[in-house]
């Protein structure tokens, strides 16, 4: 009997042996390699140049009906294909990007499951086939590293405290906890992208693309060195309430996070991994693994540069009327605007009547119409913010209305939530604005997630930890200059982002505190030039006010030239919460920016890039003082010819901003 026992045993791990099967995919320069295991799990681990990043994770999808996608599936067939080509890439860091991957497809009954390895990032996705609707119960999404690995995660900040799921109320904005995965906080979600360090300075960076009509995703610690997914439910009763009434609060939740009407692919699940830092920095997969255009025209998108209003509060002085949103004060923009060569001024919130979620009811002190004129006068284009009810409940005819008038486009503010009833809304809205030729600045969003090469009109996505935060924060629990050298390498990966910079006040560590009416910068004045060159903005905010630009005109000369798209982007040199030199060519001119942390840097900056011909142009820099008065610089004529490297100083908290012609 004992060995008829052991008999079964072998037989039954032989059995379970067959019924696993393992299917290889490797990167084109063949350094990260994924193996899939089909069987009772489907999972999949990673890879890199022999070093394992991820260990086996299993993935899978659970419907209505019971059915879980990735359990006891055997593929009926598995294809392979291998691209190696170019994609346009308008109204982006570069005018085209090489595109080179390996795919393999799990062909499944009913659906499939995509895989695909570019040199610098692993991805896969689901595909449902069938053509009866659904409802999506959960999906799995693990990632089981091989030890307890370091993260950095920036949490959510729900709007209200109690019950878990208030946290998928929250506007996607925060600084970053830096932790062990096996010390993160339990019941808090993270939403992203998010990095994992691992060894050899080798990271995974965690995000998504293709988020259309589908819950962004959210990871939180899971059993051992795990992080572990969630989904905000569907919406199953919401209320109109929070910010001046303009949001829809979600009251109570469906049991389900997404219904599927019809055979459609899921968002891509991606992992970008690389041992070099500056190689993370310059990632390009949330933009090729996105859906190509929609729009066959789009010679009418006008990317630039925006004179803001709201942050630095209508304040203009040396003016003989009250400043605030009135014809007087716009009229003021609109002349700096059309002076510096900035295509835009915008219209922040208060040009509509407060509480009413109601874009046709303009406030008296405001004649639309005559902006409008005196803008085109002016070759300026005016563009509107909109809270997200006010727009969404009356969509195409606001469009229409404020196309018809000359209005440019809108800064579409306060979803703060990401399930699908939103992200159906974010692409809803796209369609809409260009149906009516308007661009698109989506504000209180999620981050993107390849919406801006399917609708090349949406220009901008927040999602980020901006500049805003000075006029509140206070001195010791914000540091945007320690964020600034680490977004580029996290939350940049997903797309561009409008964190709207240039201050003109700018603060050392010991001087900064929150102004509302007067806000200044952490950090100093070429910190704040750099950003201009560092961080992916087309459609990007001149935060300060007119005034303070006008007293500061070599800076404000140069802000105004710096394009805000590029032919060519290349970062030079960056370690992730250090330091990072990005380089950006349009034309034969380029545009280099370099910032630091707190701490004081010597950079080389290597002109290896430049043409065969002499270059000339202007160098800002930290000044001699700029350690004790942020607003200190230097500038200085330059010439440099190709292979040159130049030595420049950064005080605490510094930058320094480049161009050469």
């Amino acid at each position: 009997m004992k060995a008829f026992r052991i008999f079964t045993l072998c037989a039954l791990c032989a059995l379970s042996a067959q019924a696993q099967k393992q299917y290889s995919l490797a990167s084109p320069d063949g350094k990260l390699k994924t193996t899939v295991t089909t069987g009772a799990q489907l999972s999949y681990d990673i890879t890199f140049d022999g070093q394992q990043v991820l260990e086996n994770s299993p993935i899978s999808m659970t419907l209505d009906n019971g059915e879980i996608w990735g359990e006891n599936d055997k593929p009926s067939k598995v294809s392979r294909k291998s691209v190696d080509g170019e994609i346009k890439s308008p109204f982006y860091r570069a005018d085209e990007l090489d595109e080179e991957y390996n795919e393999m497809t799990l062909q499944f009954k009913g659906f499939n499951v995509e895989f695909r390895a570019y040199d610098d990032g692993i991805a896969y996705r689901f595909v449902n086939k069938g053509k009866k609707p659904f409802k999506v119960v959960k999906e799995g999404v693990d990632f089981n590293f091989p030890f307890d690995v370091t993260a950095h995660v920036p949490y959510t900040i729900p709007r209200r405290k109690g019950h878990y799921n208030e946290q998928f109320w929250n506007s996607f904005e925060n600084q970053y906890t830096t932790n062990n995965i096996t010390k993160l906080e339990k019941e808090k979600l993270a939403f992203l992208p998010i990095i994992a360090e691992l060894k050899n300075n080798v990271k995974l960076c965690i995000t998504e693309v293709n988020l259309e009509s589908y819950p962004g995703l959210y990871v939180k610690p899971g059993n051992g060195n795990q992080l572990t997914s969630d989904f905000a439910p569907y919406p199953k009763r919401v209320e109109q309430g929070g910010h001046n009434m303009l949001q829809m609060i979600v009251k109570e939740y469906e049991d389900f996070i997404a219904k599927v009407e019809k055979p459609r692919s899921f968002p891509w699940r991606v992992a970008i991994v690389t041992d070099e830092d500056e190689e993370l920095a310059s990632t390009n997969l949330s933009y090729l693994l996105a859906e190509p255009s929609r729009l066959e025209d789009i010679s009418w998108i006008k990317p630039g540069k925006i004179a803001w209003d709201w942050w630095n509060d209508w304040n203009l002085d040396g003016v003989d009327f009250k400043t605030g949103v009135n014809n007087p004060t716009y009229k003021a923009y609109i002349d700096f605007a059309s002076k510096n060569g900035i295509e835009y001024v915008i219209l922040d919130e208060g040009w509509a009547v407060n509480k009413k979620a109601d874009l046709m009811q303009v406030v008296p002190e405001i004649n639309l119409e005559e902006l409008v004129a005196y803008a085109n006068s002016k070759n300026v284009g005016l563009v509107l913010w909109a809270g997200y009810h006010a727009f969404n409940r009356d969509m195409e005819n606001v469009c229409r209305h404020y196309s018809e008038m000359g209005i440019k486009g809108f800064k579409v503010d306060f979803m703060d939530r990401d399930d699908q009833e939103m992200t159906e809304f974010n692409y809803r809205a796209a369609e809409m604005a260009a149906k009516y030729k308007l661009i698109l600045d989506l504000h209180g969003t999620h981050k993107p997630a390849g919406l801006n090469r399917t609708y090349p009109n949406v220009l901008n996505f927040e999602g980020v930890f901006g500049l805003e935060q000075v006029k509140w924060g206070k001195p010791g629990e914000i540091d945007l200059i320690s964020y600034d050298v680490m977004i580029p390498f996290i939350r940049q990966v997903a797309g561009p982002m409008d964190y709207t910079q240039g201050a003109m006040r700018n603060a050392t560590k010991a001087n900064y505190r929150a102004c509302n009416s007067e806000p200044m910068s952490q950090g100093t004045r070429c910190h704040q030039l750099a950003l201009y060159m560092i961080l992916d903005s087309p459609f990007n905010m001149l935060c300060d006010t007119p005034s303070n630009y006008e007293r500061e005109q070599e800076c404000t000369d140069f802000i105004s030239a710096v394009p805000t798209v590029w032919d060519e982007t290349i970062v030079l040199d960056g370690k992730m919460g250090e330091y990072i030199i990005t380089a950006r060519r349009q034309g034969d001119t380029w545009y280099i920016g370099g910032i630091t942390n707190w701490d004081a840097r010597d950079l080389e900056v290597d002109l290896s890039i430049l043409g065969e011909k002499a270059y000339s142009g202007k160098l800002f820099k930290d000044g001699v003082n700029a350690h004790r008065i942020g607003r200190d610089y230097q500038s200085e004529a330059i010439q440099a010819k190709k292979g040159d490297k130049m030595k420049i100083h950064l005080a605490p908290g510094g930058g320094f901003a480049l161009v050469l012609k």
